[in-house]
């Protein structure tokens, strides 16, 4: 068999002039999707896609051989501002709108055919519809060769760090009919996405242009293409199409996409967002800390404006998410209120009852909604997080070992953090995250997540340790087992009981060879509890299989989308319920392990007249390294909130953040309740929860683009009261949910967060064959040893933070927010003398 060639055609990039917001609009003249030859029958083999990057040439000539022309053709984009034509084209259309809604035709020439139809119906100029198929596609009706490919399309692409990307949701199909005397167009909508080639997989809009051969050259195909390829390219106004219902809707949403593109771009305001960013502008100065005041200001200056529309958007108006709100609300909810029962379960077991389930409820409850109220970024979430519970825990061991009073000593501590932290504020010490690369803030996020399987596997352990090895009285009274040991005793001395056995007898008494005695206790006074660690086991592993099962279901077949969309965002609450069902109900005869609650006042006032001024003094080095924590996982859960993938608009405020967060922890100190700050990874999936979303396919690889995200307040408000009323769940229901199932929350949200980092994926690399690696920018421009380098360097320093992070010298945790910091001479300093600068930037860009 002769060998065969295979010619890659690769779209070339396009130039920087003419670049619109969204892309570049390409005129296609081309047939790409897969049609290969079979060297040994010349016959070109006819497949169902309609494009292909790769055209098969065989050396042997025969019957049913054809050539194929590719042709690629740079369109500018439509001008709104200034090209009347633009508009004239849009009122051409309005006038007399030719629109398919949710058409469930699958194929290409189908749905071709129902457009054509759809324009005949419509009252407008009849034509051959033979005619017009064989124009739209090459084989001219297969009178000569069966390669049935459009002819002439215009579809918009992306220029992005990978090369091209093509917006595969929609397809402006161009066509020059000769019995036309007018122009016509017909859109039509597709109920669910089609798949019609490489790269148009997620086919959802068919944008249909006919117009005569002989015509002023502003009233071409192409020119009218021009205007619908430039609306179309906008992926937000795509989603706002799908949420049109009627006709009447749809024309609306095309005439304010004209007005959008008709208003200029407010440049200046962009870069003033940017310029107050710290992670972006200017290079980082010393003076710039002495500006006492100017991040807080700029920070509400920029926010305030803005901050009616945290309570609106959504709400008023024609965008109305509220079942997106709902469900986003009770994922919230779950996610916050069973990592507080939590932690305050730990909190409980190392105070001895000081800081105790209660008191974390109602301290997230007051800290979230003052937050979420006050805060300049209300996506991110406030919390009590593992880190502090094990700060908390040393200080408890820091007053045992001096004899200091534990409330008035812990709130000291406090008031000394939040006046470091009200001080770093002001003193723009946030600044500091221009030096945080990507790079390390996703390593600090990967250690966040492997410390919350770590929680799950160390309490699943100790139920196991627990109950797996020996089994446990049956009763709790202690007089009734030594009154059962008295009356073995007495019958084996008085001769009436069973003999005594030797060591290796069945009786009740058992004589061992040094001559002591064991009794054995009769079977209704003992119980057999190695099934509760395997149902403990199967309850953890289940809550994590039926979540990230459900969460997962956006990306299935199933269902619709809506309903796929609200079963995801109540992924975690419908799991915690059904196995608090479970383990709580259908096992009612297996005692699970829950949280204690216990009956004290919720507020303790600090007594600080306990206190002697050298213990004031000496809570300054804790309250220190303390405020060093917080500051570090509170503006790197901000910057990973505030990603450029989450496309969030109204900016952030990490200096007036970081102030509030000082503010609240005052009051937590004060009354004695757990201190909180942003969280990770919940405000991530608070983000993600709130978005609406695009897929592509890109050489096989699904590919989600997050089009809007809704930045409200309300969400993060509804949930944080809902915690509030909890207090009154206290001991039931909220003992219902057995620890076991908490443990599953952990492994659920620690499997969630891993989604977008990009240290998990060139993990994963390590374990994939090279032809099945994803199509990212530092797969195509850094040399392949290069990124394992850099990944096993990662890898070396998570593997640092979790040594000490997870030590179990408690001591040594203290020192845990210095080696953080220790993260950024390492990228800045040690990395770039192992790995060249350049590809150091390339992966730690914010593409994805």
């Amino acid at each position: 068999m002769e060998a065969k060639k295979v010619l890659h055609f690769v779209p070339s990039e396009a130039p920087s002039s003419g670049k619109s917001k969204n892309g570049y609009a390409f005129q296609e003249m081309e047939l790409r999707e897969g049609e290969q030859e079979d060297c040994g029958d010349p016959t070109v083999t006819h497949m169902d896609h309609i494009y292909d990057n790769q055209i098969c040439v065989s050396d042997t000539d025969g019957p049913g051989y054809g050539l194929l022309n590719t042709t690629r053709k740079y369109v500018k984009p439509m001008n709104f501002q200034e090209e009347v034509r633009a508009h004239r084209d849009l009122d051409g259309f309005l006038a007399q709108a030719s629109i398919l809604l949710d058409e469930k035709a699958a194929t290409l020439d189908e749905v071709l055919k129902r457009m054509l139809t759809h324009l005949v119906e419509d009252g407008h100029e009849r034509c051959d519809m033979d005619e017009v198929i064989e124009s739209l596609f090459t084989d001219a009706g297969g009178k000569e060769v069966n390669v049935h490919l459009l002819s002439e399309t215009i579809q918009g692409v992306t220029a992005t760090p990978t090369g091209i990307r093509y917006q595969q949701s929609w397809l402006c199909i161009l066509s020059n009919v000769r019995s036309l005397q007018r122009r016509h167009v017909c859109i039509a909508r597709l109920e669910r996405p089609q798949n019609w080639g490489v790269n148009c997989c997620e086919a959802r809009y068919v944008i249909l242009i006919l117009a005569p051969p002989r015509t002023k050259s502003t009233k071409t195909a192409i020119e009218l293409g021009r205007t619908f390829a430039t609306m179309f390219s906008d992926i937000s106004f795509r989603q706002k199409l799908l949420e049109s219902h009627t006709q009447e809707e749809f024309k609306q949403e095309l005439v304010y996409q004209r007005q959008r593109l008709s208003i200029a771009n407010e440049r200046p305001v962009v870069e003033e967002v940017d310029n107050t960013d710290p992670r972006k502008g200017k290079r980082l100065e010393c003076r710039d800390f002495f500006k006492a005041g100017k991040g807080v200001y700029d920070d509400l200056r920029r926010r305030l404006p803005l901050y009616p529309s945290d309570f609106t958007d959504g709400i008023t108006g024609k965008d109305r998410c509220l079942l997106k709100y709902t469900t986003t609300a009770i994922f919230l909810y779950i996610a916050i209120l069973l990592p507080a029962i939590a932690f305050g379960s730990l909190n409980d077991e190392s105070t001895r009852g000081e800081i105790d389930v209660q008191k974390t409820i109602v301290g997230q409850s007051i800290g979230g909604v003052i937050y979420v109220l006050f805060a300049g970024s209300p996506l991110v979430i406030p919390l009590t997080t593992a880190p502090l519970a094990i700060f908390i825990s040393v200080i408890r061991g820091i007053c045992d070992d001096y004899d200091l009073d534990f409330a008035a000593f812990y709130a000291c501590i406090g008031l000394w953090n939040s006046l470091f932290l009200i001080l770093g504020g002001l003193f723009n010490v946030s600044l500091l995250m221009k030096l945080f690369k990507r790079s390390t803030e996703e390593v600090i996020a990967l250690f966040i997540s492997i410390a919350f399987v770590g929680d799950a596997v160390k309490g699943t352990v100790k139920i196991f340790e627990h109950f797996y090895h020996g089994p446990t009285l049956a009763t709790t009274n202690g007089t009734v087992v030594l009154q059962q040991i008295k009356d073995i005793l007495e019958q084996a001395a008085n001769g009436t009981g069973p003999a005594i056995g030797r060591s290796n007898g069945t009786g009740p008494l058992t004589e061992h060879a040094d001559g002591h005695l064991s009794v054995f206790l009769p079977e209704s006074l003992v119980l057999c509890t190695r099934e509760r660690p395997i149902l403990c086991l199967l309850l953890m592993l289940g809550t994590l299989w039926l979540g990230y099962a459900l969460y997962l279901i956006k990306r299935s077949p199933y269902l619709n989308d809506k309903v796929r969309e609200v079963v995801s965002d109540c992924a975690l609450p419908i799991s915690v319920v059904i196995f608090s069902f479970i383990g709580s109900y259908l096992f009612l005869d297996i005692q699970l392990p829950v949280f204690n609650v216990h009956n004290g006042p919720v507020f303790n006032f600090a007594p600080f007249d306990k206190l002697t001024g050298m213990n004031t003094l000496s809570a300054v080095g804790l309250g220190f390294l303390l405020a060093l924590l917080i500051f570090i996982d509170q503006n790197i859960v901000i910057s990973l909130t505030h990603v450029p993938e989450h496309k969030l608009l109204k900016g952030t405020a990490f200096h007036w953040d970081l102030m509030l967060t000082g503010f609240i922890n005052i009051l937590m100190s004060c009354l004695g309740l757990p201190w909180m700050h942003a969280a990770f990874p919940h405000s991530s999936l608070h983000a993600r929860q709130l978005a609406k979303v695009e897929q592509h396919v890109e050489n096989g690889h699904l590919y989600t683009t997050i089009v809007s995200v809704k930045e409200t307040r309300l969400t993060s408000l509804a949930a944080n009261i809902l915690i509030g009323l909890s207090v009154f769940m206290l001991p039931v229901p909220l003992q219902w949910i057995p620890k076991p199932v908490l443990y599953g929350l952990f492994l659920y949200i620690a499997a969630t967060s891993l989604d977008g980092n990009q240290m998990v994926d060139r993990m994963a690399l390590l374990l994939k064959e090279q032809t099945s690696y994803p199509p990212t920018h530092y797969i195509r421009r850094v040399p392949q040893r290069k990124v394992h380098y850099f990944t096993a360097l990662q890898i070396i320093q998570l593997i640092i933070l979790c040594a000490f992070g997870m030590y179990p010298l408690p001591y040594m945790k203290m020192v845990f927010p210095l080696l953080m910091i220790l993260l950024v001479p390492i990228r800045t300093n040690l990395l770039p003398r192992v790995i060249d600068a350049k590809y150091l930037d390339i992966m730690d860009a914010q593409h994805m």
